[in-house]
């Protein structure tokens, strides 16, 4: 394999695996048994794992990119309605706890369901990738119920 194949192989593996796992539980030794070389090879590709995980996240952002940049018009066009959808039920359900009084009536709906649907992309990627720990997540959602009920 040329040098330039086998870096994208080392990258396309390493996404895989630190979608399986996280940055911190997956090892070098992994990625390497997992891509078919030897830990010295990888090594002469990337300096670190941290070198290895950003360049990970560089590709995963520019095929993103390039994917949302030539998308389908009729995918996102769902992606909008289905996105809208959840939003406007969510800020229902606001509403519904203001009517109730568990939440602070002065907090508007509409910008509280977007924080919340925001927040749940942030843990839910946060947690994959190994940001955000199960107590960092516990106090973030303490944080917003706190403020919800004012």
């Amino acid at each position: 394999m040329a040098a330039a194949e086998r870096r994208q192989h080392l990258i396309e593996t390493a996404i895989r695996l630190f979608t399986d796992g996280s940055y911190h539980s997956t090892t070098t030794a992994e990625i390497a048994r997992a891509a078919g070389i030897s830990e010295p090879i990888l090594y002469r590709h990337f300096a670190s794992k941290r070198e290895l995980y950003l360049a990970a996240l560089e590709h995963v952002w520019a095929k993103a990119r390039a994917e949302w940049q030539r998308g389908d018009p009729e995918l996102r066009r769902h992606l909008r309605v289905h996105m809208r959808e959840v939003h406007d039920f969510v800020a229902d359900l606001v509403r519904s706890g203001q009517a109730q009084g568990a939440i602070a009536a002065e907090r508007d709906p509409d910008s509280e369901a977007w924080i919340m649907l925001a927040g749940g992309i942030l843990g839910m990627v946060g947690r994959r990738v190994g940001l955000l720990n199960d107590r960092e997540l516990a106090g973030i959602r303490a944080a917003r119920l706190s403020w919800l009920r004012g």
